[in-house]
């Protein structure tokens, strides 16, 4: 290769990476991704030339694949009967999790579930003719259990419940909806895209965290994100489900590579990531995940003290690393702090900006981060 050109060209690619916002920076405080560990990188780039879509060339990619979904189903407390499947991300096993149901009963078309489910659901709905019959919030911002119980009938599908939503973290009455959904035996999916993560680590801190996971024997499937507190490279999703025979309904045969049949929705799936989240499992463990967790929450708390001192509150007292800040107008905050080299989300219908305590922000960058939001709350008006 032409070695000026090949500079001339990463040159250029440099330059449009110098205007992305960064997590190593501490610029990004609203995101549920993170920076990939080190040794996440590291695993990453040994796979980059690996395809685990096609298992008998890349054996060694193939035992990664399943010796991470171990690690997943011990995380989740998954049965031994229960399979995992790896993908880009949650809404690709969010779709997966509902294709899988509506497979399992192709008559039915109404998918119930929470108004703070993620908006993968919609693409959802618009793939698969799926009717979306959303229930109200309770005072906590979960899932009204009442109306949702109201709210099951022979056209019901399945059920979402959410296990750390992504405005405010909250955590849906999962042992409740386990116990109405086996009952009636609809379909109860779980999306854990982002507490998967987190909540088995707040359990054993002694946070009241309850259980979300397939100790609930109504629970069908679960999504999890390694791309979140995960700390591996992105993307890098997983779908678990509880009987592996299920996984028969959402599988074509492919007659064209070395394994007869497949399930899921992607063919060609690069072994890089899940060697980086195999990686990050096994270097950290449960004890490094824990460690990490636990710095998360004090962080949070720091800063939900900080942001007191201010003279502002919270939306509701957090329940893992994510707080929302009562705004009269979050937009115009999110656009001034953005300017200012900081990254927060609006969440405009609770009037309010969210920060997600990832383990890149650390104490330091909250330190930094708050002389330069008080600075913009009191130039517009906030305080």
């Amino acid at each position: 290769m032409n070695n000026k050109k090949q500079d001339e060209i990463l040159k250029k690619l440099k330059k449009y990476h110098e205007t992305d916002f960064s997590f190593s920076k501490g610029q990004i405080l609203g995101s549920m991704c993170t920076q990939p560990l080190p040794i996440a990188k590291k695993a990453y780039n040994l796979f980059l030339e690996t395809n685990i879509g096609d298992p008998k060339l890349f054996p060694g990619s193939k035992e990664i694949e399943e010796k991470y979904l171990f690690f997943l189903k011990k995380l989740l407390n998954a049965p031994e009967k229960s399979q995992g499947i790896i993908g880009s991300g949650g809404t690709e096993s969010n779709i997966s999790a509902v294709w899988l149901a509506k497979r399992l009963n192709p008559s039915k078309k109404e998918l119930i579930l929470p108004k703070s489910a993620h908006f993968s659901f919609k693409k959802i709905a618009s793939i698969m003719d799926v009717r979306l019959v959303y229930i109200k919030l309770d005072k906590n911002y979960q899932m009204d259990i009442k109306e949702a119980k109201k709210k099951i009938n022979s056209k019901t599908l399945g059920v979402i419940g959410i296990a750390g939503t992504t405005e405010l973290g909250v955590i849906d009455p999962i042992t409740e909806l386990s116990d109405i959904c086996q009952k009636e035996n609809v379909f109860l999916h779980i999306d854990a895209a982002f507490g998967g993560y987190i909540i088995p680590f707040l359990q054993k801190l002694g946070y009241k965290a309850p259980d979300f996971d397939f100790k609930n024997p109504g629970v069908c499937s679960i999504t999890i994100d390694a791309h979140k507190m995960g700390c591996s490279a992105i993307p890098l999703g997983s779908l678990m489900v509880r009987n592996r025979e299920w996984l028969k309904k959402i599988s074509v045969d492919t007659p064209y590579i070395s394994s007869p049949k497949q399930p899921g929705i992607l063919a060609t799936r690069s072994a890089a990531p899940v060697a980086a989240a195999y990686a990050v499992a096994k270097y950290l463990g449960v004890k490094g995940y824990t460690n990490l967790v636990e710095k998360c929450m004090n962080n949070t708390f720091y800063t939900v003290k900080r942001i007191e001192e201010i003279g502002l509150g919270l939306v509701t007292d957090p329940v893992m690393n994510i707080i929302a800040i009562k705004l009269k107008n979050p937009a115009r905050i999110v656009n001034h702090l953005t300017k200012q080299g900081y990254k927060i989300n609006k969440i405009e219908k609770l009037s309010a900006a969210r920060i997600v305590f990832m383990p890149h922000v650390t104490k330091q960058v909250i330190d930094k981060f708050i002389p330069v939001f008080r600075k913009v709350c009191n130039e517009t008006g906030e305080i």
